[in-house]
């Protein structure tokens, strides 16, 4: 059994792969929670990414016997990168793109990811990373609005608002969700209209906000990063 770590802005989630099969996972509020569930357990082959915490002190510990891999963006990776900084590229971005590699080899992706940030990012036919787009995510829209004015309240997010408010604190719900599943389908569009048959597969903690609203041609993947993260990992361990 493999185990990968994915440690995000917020949470922490580790999986369980048997090869290619996702057979166990579990999300954590901080390193100590991930420790104790590491506690007398063994795995054959690790990997683990982080885009908040340097991973370096904590990969001695983890309770492996073989691989122990840290995922930077200068790991071999089983798709082509075409990104002009690729120093800059958020790990988590590059772990989705595999994980729609794996889902969908060989076929147009439209990767969306619906976290902190929302990013958008474009996977060729032919296994080839070529960028994407990124924008506020859904939280960070409601406290910017906060932040940067002296009367609008702090809010939380609802899924499928009104598009007309009739409140303040229902008009900022409308305008924030209304105006990213907009977003979304819009990005969608542009993209098919130069990418007939691609897939769109969308993830992130934010999903949920969205799903009865998303187009149905949309692949929810809710462990899309986790797939990517074990298939980069079987690729160092296999190929």
């Amino acid at each position: 059994m493999n185990l990968v770590i994915d440690i995000g802005n917020t949470r922490t989630k580790a999986a369980v792969f048997n090869d290619g099969t996702l057979t166990e996972k579990h999300s954590f509020k901080d390193a100590g929670a991930l420790t104790q569930y590491l506690a007398g357990k063994t795995f054959a082959h690790c990997l683990i990414s982080s885009v908040s915490t340097d991973t370096s002190v904590i990969l001695p510990l983890l309770p492996v016997d073989g691989k122990k891999i840290q995922l930077t963006t200068s790991l071999g990776f089983p798709i082509r990168i075409s990104y002009d900084t690729p120093d800059t590229l958020g790990v988590d971005r590059i772990a989705a793109a595999c994980g729609a590699y794996q889902l969908f080899p060989r076929e147009d992706c439209l990767v969306i990811d619906m976290g902190t940030c929302i990013t958008y990012d474009f996977l060729s036919s032919d296994g080839v990373y070529e960028g994407g787009a990124i924008a506020p995510g859904v939280k960070m829209r409601f406290s910017a609005m906060n932040h940067f004015t002296a009367r609008l309240p702090k809010v939380e997010p609802v899924p499928n608002p009104p598009l007309t408010g009739k409140s303040t604190v229902a008009s900022m719900q409308s305008g924030v969700i209304n105006g990213v599943l907009g977003e979304i389908n819009d990005f969608i569009s542009r993209y098919q209209s130069q990418y007939a048959n691609m897939k769109t597969v969308a993830c992130g903690g934010d999903l949920t906000l969205f799903e009865n609203s998303l187009k149905p041609s949309i692949f929810v993947a809710p462990d899309l990063v986790l797939i990517g993260l074990n298939r980069i990992l079987l690729h160092h361990v296999n190929d």
